[in-house]
């Protein structure tokens, strides 16, 4: 998404994140972090992935906010050592990350946003969104942390900005996704670091397609012993 499309608050943001890509953060534990943004967190949730880009018969993947992550870097899967490129059966993929001025923005089959939205400003959470899903062709999957993060912006505030609950970011979804009905769509929200939900996958199109006008409520699978609610 071009800069000029966030909000002030926002592009101080991409200014900060820009900053901490470059020298690093600190932590509410007084640590200071050289090596900022460097895990590949779609790691955690690589089986899920797995499963999910194979029933949409994904070949291509914009990384969507990719921080450090690299796709061709074998040792992304503990068992076979494969890269994540290989281990998804990928044939290319995209990375954008503006602080670290990757814009390679491009459509593809998959967009992938992995710990990203909880660091926007709310007001541009919408365009982000909207902007993800305009750039997929027939998948989104999201990880979005629901919990304040250790890092700290270089003004003092907590680097996970936009902290909501689950069901708040499936409601969003829900309402994004009306507008991009052929698109399938998963949501996984920690609630920790290494617990938290995995809705069920949905695409807006069997809403609109279903005989019933009742959408059922949404239904997830808990991870590390999140409750389901």
């Amino acid at each position: 998404m071009q800069r000029d499309r966030f909000s002030i608050q926002g592009q101080r943001l991409l200014d900060f994140y820009t900053q901490m890509a470059e020298e690093g953060y600190s932590r509410a534990s007084g640590d200071h972090i050289t090596d900022a943004f460097s895990d590949f967190e779609l790691r955690k949730f690589r089986n899920i992935a797995k499963t999910f880009l194979e029933q949409n018969e994904i070949k291509t993947v914009l990384d969507y906010g990719s921080g450090g992550s690299d796709w061709n870097i074998e040792g992304f899967d503990n068992e076979s050592g494969e890269s994540a490129k290989r281990y998804f059966n990928l044939e290319h993929v995209f990375n954008y990350e503006p602080a670290r001025h990757r814009d390679g923005v491009s459509t593809a089959d998959c967009v992938t946003c992995i710990d990203v939205m909880e660091h926007i400003f709310l007001s541009d959470i919408p365009a982000v969104l909207n902007d993800i899903f305009s750039h997929a062709n027939k998948a989104v999957m999201l990880n979005i942390a629901c919990y304040p993060a250790a890092a700290l912006l270089p003004n003092g505030d907590n680097a996970h900005i936009s902290v909501r609950d689950p069901l708040w970011w499936k409601g969003v979804l829900d309402m994004v996704s009306i507008e991009f009905p052929k698109i399938n769509v998963m949501l996984i929200c920690s609630v920790t670091y290494q617990s938290g939900i995995v809705f069920a996958p949905w695409g807006a199109g069997d809403w609109l397609a279903n005989e019933s006008l009742i959408v059922p409520p949404p239904e997830g699978v808990s991870f590390g012993g999140t409750p389901v609610r």
